[in-house]
C-alpha cells in the first residue's frame, strides 16, 4: 500500500476538541488487521435507551457489515449497544466466510459489552476482496472493553483511518428546554468517495432524546445534501456507512427542533467537506452550483457531471479555467440544458453567457481564482428553478501514486 507521507494542504489547523457525549465511551486498540504500529480498530459502547439511524452504501456489492447493520438499525434502543470498526480490510467480496466474520466479531462484541448481539454494528474498511482477519480482532476484544473511555473520541477518528492524511472531527451544540445538547462526530474518507452514500465512514453522537423514528428521517433527509453531495473520484464504495446514535442522556427531547436538525446538519456538512479536503492527492477545494436547472434532479446530474470529469478536475489542478471542459461536462450529462441560454462563473467572474464567452470576460482574472486552495463554479442554465450543489477536488498525480500500488 501506498505509503501516505504528507498532511493534505487542505486539512484544518487541528483536530476539534470534541466534547464528551454523555452515554457513549470509546476504546481502540492494535490489531494488526492489515497496518502494523498503529492503531486499527475502534471500539464505542452506547447506553440503554440509545436511539440508533443509519444510510449505508446502495451498492450491489456491499459487504457483509454493511448488509448485516442495514438489517439491525431501527432496533428497539431498550439495551445498550455497541460499534466496532476495523480499518486494513473491508470484508467486501469475501463470501460465505465475510458473513462468518461478522458473525463472530458481533457475537464477541456483544459478551465483551454486555450487549445484545442485534444490538452490535460492525463496519469494515480496507482492501477488498481479502478475508477479514477476524479473530485478530475478537482476540482483542476484553481488552477493547477494558479500555473504554468517555474522552476517546479522538483516538477513535486515528484508528478508522486508511488512506486518508488526517484524522476528521466535527461537532456542535444547542439549548433545548433550557438544557445543553452536544453532538460530536468522526468520519474517514478519502479515496473511493461518491454518492449513494458517497471508502467512507461517518459516526455521529449526540446526548438528545428522540425517537429512532425521528432521528433516522432527518439523518435520511440531511445526508442526501451532504455527504451525497460529495465526490473525489466518481467511485462508490462497497463499504460506506453512516451511523448516528442518540443517547438521551441529557434529558433534552429534540423532537420537532429545528435548531437540533440545523445542527445536526452543520455537522454532517463538515465532516463531508472535510473528506472531500483530504481526497487522495487533492490541492484544491471545488464547490460546483447549478441554478436555473429545469428541476432539482437535472441541476444534480449537472453538477456531478461537472463534479466527476477527469477534464474538469485536471484543469482545476492545473489551475487553467478551462470552461470549455465545463460546458463539455454540462452537454454529456444527459440532463435538459440549451447552449444558448446557459452562464458560467468561476468565482465572482462571469466567464460565458449566451451560448459565447462573455464579452466582459478577463483569463487573468478567472486564472487568478483558479491559483486558490477555495474555489466555486457556477452554472446558470436558464431552464427554471431546479439548483443543487456538490463539492468534489481536484485530480492530480497524486490520486495516481496512491491508487497504483495500493494493495501491494
Amino acid at each position: 500500500m501506498a505509503k501516505i507521507t504528507s498532511v493534505s494542504p487542505l486539512a484544518p489547523a487541528a483536530f476539534p476538541e470534541l466534547p464528551v457525549i454523555q452515554g457513549v465511551r470509546f476504546a481502540t486498540i492494535a490489531a494488526g488487521v492489515r497496518y502494523q504500529g498503529r492503531t486499527d480498530v475502534m471500539l464505542a459502547q452506547l447506553d440503554p435507551g440509545t436511539a440508533i439511524a443509519g444510510a449505508y452504501t446502495r451498492s450491489a456489492t456491499r459487504s457483509a457489515p454493511v448488509l448485516d447493520c442495514q438489517a439491525k438499525t431501527g432496533g428497539a434502543a431498550d439495551q445498550g449497544a455497541a460499534i466496532l470498526v476495523n480499518s486494513g480490510n473491508s470484508n467486501a467480496f469475501t463470501g460465505k466466510g465475510g458473513v462468518a466474520a461478522v458473525k463472530a466479531i458481533a457475537e464477541a462484541t456483544a459478551k465483551a459489552c454486555g450487549v445484545p448481539e442485534s444490538r452490535v454494528f460492525t463496519s469494515s474498511t480496507g482492501v477488498i476482496g481479502e478475508p477479514l482477519p477476524f479473530e485478530r480482532i475478537t482476540a482483542q476484544l476484553d481488552t477493547l472493553a477494558s479500555r473504554l473511555d468517555a474522552g476517546g473520541i479522538a483516538a477513535a477518528a486515528k484508528a478508522i483511518m486508511t488512506t486518508d492524511t488526517f484524522p476528521k472531527g466535527a461537532q456542535a451544540s444547542v439549548v433545548v428546554g433550557g438544557k445543553t445538547v452536544k453532538i460530536a462526530g468522526i468520519a474517514k474518507g478519502s479515496g473511493m468517495i461518491a454518492p449513494d452514500m458517497a471508502t467512507m465512514l461517518v459516526y455521529i453522537f449526540t446526548d438528545a432524546k428522540i425517537a429512532q423514528s425521528e432521528l433516522q428521517s432527518i439523518v435520511s433527509a440531511h445526508n442526501d445534501v451532504t455527504f451525497n453531495c460529495i465526490t473525489v473520484d466518481s467511485d462508490t464504495s462497497t463499504s460506506d456507512s453512516l451511523i448516528v446514535a442518540a443517547t438521551g442522556a441529557s434529558g433534552a427531547d429534540v423532537s420537532g427542533n429545528a435548531e437540533f436538525s440545523d445542527a445536526l446538519h452543520a455537522v454532517m456538512l463538515d465532516l463531508a467537506h472535510q473528506v472531500v479536503r483530504d481526497g487522495e492527492g487533492a490541492t484544491k477545494f471545488v464547490e460546483i452550483a447549478i441554478t436555473g436547472a429545469a428541476n432539482e434532479a437535472d441541476a444534480r446530474t449537472h453538477a456531478m457531471s461537472i463534479a466527476n470529469s477527469p477534464l474538469v478536475k485536471t484543469a482545476i489542478a492545473g489551475s487553467d479555467p478551462n470552461w470549455g471542459r465545463v460546458v463539455m461536462a454540462i452537454g454529456k450529462s444527459g440532463a435538459a440544458a440549451d447552449r444558448d441560454l446557459l452562464s458560467i462563473r468561476f468565482g465572482d467572474v462571469l466567464v460565458a453567457e449566451n451560448g459565447w464567452v462573455s464579452p466582459a470576460y478577463s483569463e487573468a482574472d478567472a486564472a487568478a481564482h483558479m491559483k486558490g486552495q477555495n474555489l466555486r463554479i457556477s452554472v446558470d442554465l436558464g431552464l427554471g428553478s431546479g439548483a443543487a450543489t456538490v463539492w468534489t477536488c481536484d485530480l492530480t498525480h497524486g490520486y495516481i501514486d496512491i491508487n497504483a500500488d495500493y494493495r501491494s
